[in-house]
């Protein structure tokens, strides 16, 4: 199993050959909606990647609490107390953002979920129909 081809093949079933100006497109035509297709086994691929992705975030976030947890302030002075708060207000503003690209990336990640499942039940009705 070559997962890394795999992967790139799945990348380029999406978006098509990023290496060319015009991507790739499935589906749709004739003016009534796009879309793409794409088999059960690129869709697991891809959400693979976005559950990559997803570890990463968290990772992330993990980070930046361990962060705000050990920021102390270099002396008992004004200055000194000012400048932790300032950093805490910014790791709070980064965790908000890391908080919300998780958010998106779990209902993302939901969502193929649901399509590959949606593609395995149509895949599995057009094999009975056919035998």
């Amino acid at each position: 199993m070559n997962i890394i081809g795999d992967a790139a093949s799945a990348i380029k079933a999406v978006w098509g050959d990023l290496t060319t100006k015009e991507p790739t497109v499935y589906g749709g035509g004739g003016g009534g909606g796009g879309g793409f297709e794409m088999s059960p086994e690129e869709l697991k691929t891809v959400i693979g990647l976005w559950q990559d992705e997803l570890d990463k975030v968290v990772k992330d976030g993990d980070k930046i609490e361990r962060i705000m947890q050990d920021l102390m302030p270099p002396g008992q002075d004004e200055a000194s107390s000012s400048y932790v708060n300032s950093g805490i207000d910014s790791l709070l503003s980064l965790q908000k953002q890391n908080d919300s690209m998780k958010a998106y990336i779990e209902g993302y990640i939901a969502k193929l979920e649901v399509a590959r499942s949606k593609t395995m039940a149509t895949d599995a009705a057009n094999t009975m129909r056919t035998t």
